[in-house]
């Protein structure tokens, strides 16, 4: 994992082997999660943190999963840790970026003691299916969005040859 020049705010980040660069918010650290290709989190704010995974996939396109509402509740049961937490899809987009599809989902999902707010940006490419997901606590949604917003909006996968 290599940080590419800093913009104010935020940490770029590409990863030359996987094939993906995005950005998160200034001062959020790494660290090790099973199951995820990187994560970066608040310290201070657990909850608000942003990750990327990485599955194979026999799918070409995103689009083949179908369109984004069809394609939801697959999407949903990947992006939950913990069955016990109840998810609400608030909101699914599609979008094209230099020639690939990408689907955005806005979400919430209930623990038994919080609620987390999140986006989720979802493509396929190199045979791969790749998701980056960001969020925080409830409660910090209206001050986070934005900035989250920024997050998935940066998200970038690029064809790997050789």
């Amino acid at each position: 994992m290599q940080c590419v020049c800093t913009v104010k705010e935020f940490t770029p980040v590409k990863d030359s082997q996987d094939g993906y660069s995005f950005v998160y918010p200034f001062g959020w650290q790494e660290v090790a999660v099973k199951g995820q290709d990187v994560v970066y989190k608040d310290v201070i704010e657990p909850l608000e943190s942003v990750s990327v995974s990485i599955t194979q996939t026999d799918k070409a396109n995103v689009s083949e999963f179908g369109s984004p509402a069809e394609a939801c509740p697959y999407i949903d049961a990947s992006l939950f840790l913990f069955a016990v937490q109840d998810a609400v899809c608030y909101c699914c987009v599609q979008k094209e970026k230099d020639g690939r599809m990408y689907y955005t989902f806005e979400f919430a999902s209930k623990a038994p003691n919080y609620i987390r707010h999140a986006l989720a940006v979802v493509t396929v490419a190199n045979g791969k299916f790749y998701t980056l997901t960001t969020g925080s606590n409830e409660k910090r949604w209206g001050k986070m969005k934005p900035r989250l917003e920024q997050v998935i909006g940066s998200f970038e996968v690029v064809e790997r040859f050789g």
